[in-house]
């Protein structure tokens, strides 16, 4: 089935999705807030900030009017940043089709009120609307995907029938992409990620070997897998695509935005200096600061998240944070 699809955000994932969307055949018009932006790549088949060297589809529409984004569309795919998706989408509500299929590609926790994404989508909704609401997230670095490299991915929605749209509109010969029910562990499984992948820069910055970096991922695992199930989600799937396969890839890829701010804060660069060089999000650094918060608000344990808290935002030296961790009271491992 073809759709009409709106992609809402035009930074290196969403650029790549709507460019994968649009060879599928698809009418994809891709959104994005900055004019010169749309110009260029209207001009050139080409987003150069965020996706360089990628030549975009001869079908793929671009505009920075919300309205002429959703014309039509019986499909809207945001990927704006976590922190920017309340804003964006409560902006796109008169333009909504009320049988329109919302999938979201943006991962985090908002700041301020310390909720996922769908759960930012549950307030500001129609009920009706929100029944059709799916999270699509998993272990996918856009550059590889706008590469067509091998890449498999999960699609997370209440509703079965959602699922299945989603998951055949997506669906390529390099893109594969899985069911899921569990919309809360897919969406903290992207979330929580880019937390301990920051730390696991940390420990590469500082020098530290494979052997630190996969206890840092494993034990990662274990807190985000603790406040999922405190939060209603499913143990199974932060064994999954969503849970310990965006993990691996964000704290081992070279491509990962936040394992690389992660090695330059233990390299000793300030985090402020490293963040005013970049264009593209490293969603991790403000998840750092709701997940912490998050996990005091659920009397959730976990020990990597708070002292990724303190070296981000109370400039607690990454050695000693290390020596703090090594060094707690002795357990049985468990989650």
């Amino acid at each position: 089935m073809s759709e009409i699809i709106a992609v809402i955000g035009a930074g290196s994932w969403g650029t790549t999705l709507a460019d994968l969307l649009a060879k599928k055949g698809h009418a994809v018009t891709l959104w994005a807030y900055e004019p010169d932006l749309v110009q260029e790549m209207r001009t050139n088949r080409e987003n150069n900030p965020y996706l360089p060297g990628i030549r975009l589809a001869d079908n793929l529409r671009f505009t920075n009017d919300l309205e002429e984004a959703y014309a039509g569309c019986t499909m809207v795919l945001c990927v704006v940043p976590s922190q920017l998706v309340r804003r964006v989408m409560g902006s796109s509500l008169p333009y909504l089709a009320p049988d329109a299929i919302l999938v979201s590609a943006s991962k985090g926790i908002e700041l301020d009120t310390l909720c996922t994404v769908s759960e930012i989508y549950r307030e500001i909704l129609p009920p009706e609307l929100f029944a059709r609401f799916a999270a699509l997230s998993g272990p996918s670095f856009a550059r590889e995907v706008a590469q067509e490299m091998p890449t498999a991915v999960t699609v997370a929605a209440a509703s079965e029938e959602v699922a299945h749209r989603v998951q055949q509109a997506f669906n390529s010969r390099f893109f594969r992409v899985y069911r899921n029910e569990d919309v809360v562990g897919v969406e903290l499984g992207g979330a929580i990620k880019n937390v301990i992948a920051i730390a696991a820069g940390i420990s590469d910055g500082l020098g530290f070997g494979h052997n630190t970096r996969a206890a840092l991922i494993t034990r990662g695992l274990a807190e985000m897998t603790r406040l999922g199930l405190a939060m209603g989600a499913q143990a199974s799937t932060f064994a999954g695509l969503a849970g310990m396969g965006d993990l691996v890839l964000t704290c081992t890829g070279d491509l990962s935005r936040n394992r690389n701010v992660g090695i330059q804060i233990g390299q000793g660069r300030q985090l402020a200096e490293i963040l005013g060089e970049m264009r593209m999000v490293a969603e991790g650094v403000k998840t750092t600061e709701s997940a912490y918060n998050l996990a005091q608000k659920m009397g959730v344990e976990m020990p990597i998240i708070d002292q990724m808290y303190q070296m981000l935002y109370q400039d607690k030296p990454a050695r000693q944070a290390v020596l703090e961790l090594m060094t707690r009271n002795l357990k049985a491992e468990g989650v």
